[in-house]
């Protein structure tokens, strides 16, 4: 590699390690989510660093020393922003996912507009900028990641910090007349500009960013065409990229491969009397949809009354936010939900919906995704949505069906070759599903196959080249592996 780009820095919100209190005695838990599973490989033995809150405010705990086990294993440097309970509750839960979240889902009655929190917001991206100024040189490239973190450059230049810097955003950014909503709006799109490059999931997303670009600031310019476009703002240029986040294909493919997952996958089918099998994933979250999924289930079931003990639906429901209101309620709503749609439908030896409210190991849930007939992947909006491609890497049958949120930045990529639905039309999914339902093995088999194809080939390790390609002229291969035993000393 040549000189002049040492390290891959990756910030954001959560390092990839999360440390929790368990009988007494502080515990170092690897992270899970979309970010992680993307990044962690990337990183691995290549002498990057990743710069997170640990997710703990508690004084007591000893985090530098903690993390350092879970770093050596890692094969990368983790560096910790230390936050409060308070800088927690305004930046991360009030500003971040009181306002930002449900605004940039489209969802703007559930935002609380509290101007503590964007102080709060600010106070934090300050403190997180100081770290990233102390832990980067210049030949590093920062890759700032979501909505948490949309100021790094701005506080960073603000500081005489010289950096190439990349953002990338996870969710969805919203039409001009949402984010017009945003009292802040002005700031929050010029502290964007800032950065040398800035990522999102789809060309509509891109094309909203410029939108609201243009209203705000008349005399900015968009350069060049296709996939990366060059933004003029006279005082100076950065780039807008369209770089759909993927998954590790092999990985997930591998896991579907292995004969303990085969027979785990046989035993759910077993279990069900090897009914159909609908399955939903998603972590428990008001833009996901869950709601309305069970009602399409329930509308699929009272239309159809044929599919009676043909078919079982399983909700799978990850633990989320669980100390917010509006998680617990969304919680009630949904148990409510499957009591009353088991309840009008239920025979002896057949109960349709099964609803999972826990986190599942990995294999289990490639287990799940192997037995899986149908994937119902339906949120309200989504930035991308990995379950839909983790469903596909995991169908090494090659005949399961992916039914798809149209919503779902997801379906720019798999349109061709899922089943699109618009979420809030439950005759219509339902519909869709009955439709599913019916389809010969060849067709099922033909639509699979390109799917695959295609995730395969566009696959993590192709996002993240696309990224750094656009953003440094670098490939991931560019950042060679280093000696592990030599990393490990050093």
């Amino acid at each position: 590699m040549e000189t002049g780009m040492r390290r891959l820095v990756v910030v954001s919100n959560r390092l990839p390690a999360a440390l929790s209190r368990e009988d007494g005695q502080w515990k170092v838990n690897a992270g899970s989510g979309g970010l992680v599973t993307a990044l962690a490989p990337v990183l691995r033995n290549r002498g990057g660093m990743w710069i997170g809150w640990s997710g703990t405010s508690e004084e007591d705990a000893d985090v530098e020393g903690l993390l350092s086990d879970f770093s050596a294993e890692a094969g990368y440097d983790l560096r910790t922003v230390p936050l409060t309970s308070d800088e927690v509750a305004g930046y991360y839960f009030g500003f971040s996912n009181e306002i930002i979240w449900p605004l940039f889902h489209d969802l703007q009655t559930r935002c609380r507009f509290e101007p503590d929190s964007w102080r709060m917001y600010l106070d934090v991206n300050f403190k997180f900028a100081e770290v990233v100024a102390r832990s980067t040189t210049q030949d590093d490239f920062v890759w700032i990641h979501d909505y948490h973190l949309m100021h790094q450059a701005f506080f960073l230049k603000s500081m005489g910090v010289k950096r190439r810097t990349g953002f990338f955003l996870h969710i969805p950014f919203p039409p001009p007349d949402i984010f017009m909503k945003l009292p802040w709006r002005w700031k929050l799109i010029q502290a964007l500009t800032e950065f040398d490059l800035v990522g999102f999931q789809t060309i509509q997303d891109r094309r909203n960013f410029t939108n609201s670009l243009h209203r705000l600031m008349p005399e900015a310019s968009v350069k060049g065409r296709g996939a990366v476009v060059t933004v003029d703002m006279g005082s100076h240029q950065f780039r807008l990229g369209t770089f759909p986040i993927s998954i590790d294909y092999n990985q997930f493919a591998a896991i579907a491969n292995r004969p303990e997952v085969a027979r785990a996958a046989f035993d759910i089918k077993e279990a069900l009397r090897h009914r159909k099998i609908i399955l939903g994933v998603d972590r428990l979250d008001y833009t996901k949809g869950i709601p309305e999924r069970i009602r399409s289930i329930q509308t699929l079931l009272r239309r159809y009354p044929d599919l009676h003990g043909q078919l079982n639906f399983i909700q799978i429901a990850v633990p989320s936010r669980e100390e917010v209101d509006e998680y617990k309620d969304l919680r009630t709503e949904i148990e409510q939900l499957v009591s009353r749609v088991n309840g009008e439908f239920s025979f002896p030896g057949w109960v349709p919906v099964h609803y999972h409210y826990r986190s599942f190991p990995p294999e289990e849930l490639v287990a799940y995704y192997c037995a899986a007939d149908i994937a119902l992947v339906t949120p309200l909006r989504d930035g991308m949505n990995l379950v839909a491609k983790e469903y596909c890497a995991c169908n090494v049958s090659g005949d399961g069906v992916l039914v798809l949120s149209e919503f779902a930045g997801a379906a720019a990529q798999l349109q061709k070759d899922a089943y699109l639905v618009n979420p809030y039309d439950l005759e219509g999914v339902a519909k869709a599903l009955h439709r599913a339902f019916h389809w010969d093995k060849g067709q099922r088999q033909s639509h699979m196959s390109r799917l695959r194809d295609l995730i395969r080939k566009n696959n993590i390790y192709w996002w993240v080249d696309s990224f750094l390609q656009a953003g440094i002229d670098r490939k991931l291969g560019d950042f060679p592996p280093v000696d592990t035993m030599t990393y490990e000393r050093g």
